[in-house]
């Protein structure tokens, strides 16, 4: 079966189910989630990448330490590093999105 002939079944299809069901959504052009704004969305992402950011600031803490003792090479702290500082440039740019939208 081709992408093509899936696309077209899957419209075929679509309109039967939906007279079968009143539940389902009338077309794509819906709007499924009306309560998730923008602002909202930027909320969550904010709040999933801060706890993104403190497991890495901690496993950048740990690496530190084991650098310290002589337990890890440098590249593997540098690595960690890279990683932390990335996840922190991320969350500043969620909380500046999310402080900008109405």
């Amino acid at each position: 079966m081709s992408y093509n002939t899936y696309v077209v079944k899957c419209i075929v299809v679509a309109p039967c189910a939906r007279r079968a069901n009143p539940m389902l959504a009338t077309g794509t052009w819906t709007v499924h989630t009306s309560c998730m704004t923008l602002k909202n969305a930027a909320l969550l992402a904010l709040i999933g990448m801060l706890v993104l950011t403190i497991l890495l600031v901690v496993g950048l803490i740990t690496a530190t330490l084991n650098l310290a003792q002589g337990l890890i090479p440098l590249t593997t702290m540098l690595s960690s590093l890279i990683h932390s500082f990335a996840a922190l440039a991320v969350t500043v740019f969620f909380y500046v999105f999310h402080k900008t939208q109405a």
